[in-house]
């Protein structure tokens, strides 16, 4: 697009503060390049070439998905605000103007970065160092424009400046996440934590088997994922490799780590997995450790405590760890991983037609509220044994409510009051609670609503249907 802008955005005076912030003071273009770092952008467009030139030969050009966002699309767009900065990026968030009016997120290069200060440090020259990086995020956006899974962030687009150099003034338009938090993370229900994994395991199995061949995650960090509804992607893929490290003898392909050394084979001139198992020891320390173990089932802590010890120790592949993470995925979902023992739910009487009008109560961790105790079930017996678990809990409520999994929620509760009608629920109050406070039984039929296999039983305070 001719004499297009950065950014076409009407909030040039936001722009400019987080110019400020990020980029530093605006420069004149200096003096030609001095050679050295000539040569750096000449390395940095031969790689680029040698990847464009990759994909042409092994990528089947991607099915069109409409129409890319370009400058144009982004005249008009609100909500402009600063997401971060990084060593070589600055990313913001903006809406789109309507028809569309999507949330996007606007990647450029970060000129305060240690990316480019460090460069301007050494070769003096701002314009030649900011294009340099820039060549970073030319190098993502081939890469995004390649690989196609849902655990990598969406390209919608890019916008440049083609009255200068095309590569120092260029912006990608993406797919706009929340940025991981790992203490957040860890406080909430297993289910949850499961499936960052299982998505994280997912991705690294792609990666290990893309159009392009392995590919490993240089700068392998939480900061470089993003959750974007309900599902972890990778953000950020301008440090990668799609190439296996090159070697002479096994002695050429150590696998070094802070706490580990991991020595592999060397087959053929390339070290034989480097980048899968890269992927792999990287995904066990950062996310793994901290995610999986923590409130899981008892009986899948063995099975989980398997897939941290062998991805640990570099023995499994991506195809091995998949597999075992399914596995568990099948445990939990068919309800196969409880444990064969009395059940507890015919200690509770099920009044169907009503639900609780309570809507705080005793709290339990990890929960899906953040006001009561709500936690994934397999059916209403799980649900009994927890709620036997809860010295305070005297009846529990499946709800409507599923997981990703397919599990309903259930609402455990210390009150045995306040019950409404309802013609969708079911409460499980305890006999031993019931007992204590009703005056009669009610024996005769309430519009249909019955104990299953047991007399209902209904206090004072509960609320009947009409007749």
């Amino acid at each position: 697009m001719p004499g297009a802008r950065l950014v076409v955005l009407p909030a040039a005076l936001l722009l400019l503060l987080v110019a400020l912030a990020c980029w530093g003071p605006w420069r004149r273009r200096g003096p030609e390049a001095p050679p050295g770092l000539r040569r750096d952008l000449e390395r940095r467009r031969r790689d680029l070439s040698r990847l464009a030139a990759a994909i042409q030969a092994r990528v089947s050009p991607p099915a069109a998905a409409g129409r890319a966002i370009g400058c144009a699309d982004l005249d008009g767009a609100t909500g402009l605000s600063l997401v971060g900065c990084g060593i070589t990026k600055v990313v913001l968030r903006a809406v789109l103007p309507p028809p569309g009016g999507r949330e996007v997120a606007l990647k450029s290069v970060h000129g305060s970065g240690r990316d480019v200060t460090g460069c301007v440090r050494r070769y003096g020259h701002p314009g030649g160092c900011r294009r340099l990086a820039a060549y970073k995020l030319l190098k993502e956006m081939t890469l995004l424009q390649s690989l196609e899974h849902p655990g990598i962030v969406k390209l919608y687009g890019q916008c440049h400046d083609s009255s200068a150099n095309p590569a120092a003034k260029i912006t990608t338009i993406l797919e706009l996440g929340r940025p991981l938090e790992m203490i957040e993370l860890l406080q909430t229900p297993w289910e949850k934590r499961f499936k960052i994994c299982l998505d994280l395991v997912e991705l690294l199995y792609y990666l290990a088997n893309s159009p392009l061949g392995s590919i490993t995650l240089l700068d392998f960090q939480p900061r470089q994922f993003v959750m974007v509804n309900g599902v972890l992607k990778v953000t950020d893929l301008d440090d990668v490799s799609t190439e296996e490290l090159s070697c002479q003898t096994d002695k050429d392909c150590l696998l070094e780590f802070p706490t580990k050394t991991f020595s592999l084979k060397c087959m053929h001139g390339k070290c034989e997995g480097i980048n899968e198992q890269r992927n792999l020891f990287n995904a066990y320390r950062y996310f793994f450790t901290y995610l999986l173990p923590h409130t899981a089932p008892i009986t899948l802590q063995p099975i989980l405590k398997d897939i941290l010890n062998a991805t640990g120790d570099l023995r499994y592949g991506a195809n091995e760890t998949l597999r075992a993470f399914q596995k568990v995925l099948h445990l939990y979902k068919s309800g196969l991983y409880l444990q064969k023992k009395p059940s507890h739910l015919k200690e509770y009487i099920a009044l169907r037609g009503f639900h609780s009008g309570t809507a705080e109560d005793y709290k339990c961790w990890p929960s899906y509220s953040h006001t009561g105790c709500m936690l994934s079930v397999h059916n209403a017996e799980e649900a009994a044994d927890v709620c036997s678990s809860h010295p305070q809990c005297q009846r529990f409520i499946i709800t409507p409510q599923k997981t990703w999994t397919g599990r309903p929620l259930a609402l455990f509760q210390s009150s045995s009051a306040d019950l409404i009608r309802s013609n969708n629920t079911v409460v499980y109050v305890k006999r031993s609670a019931a007992a204590a406070s009703r005056e009669k039984p009610l024996t005769r039929n309430l519009n249909g609503y019955r104990d299953v296999g047991e007399e209902l039983l209904v206090r004072t305070n509960f609320s009947p249907p009409e007749r």
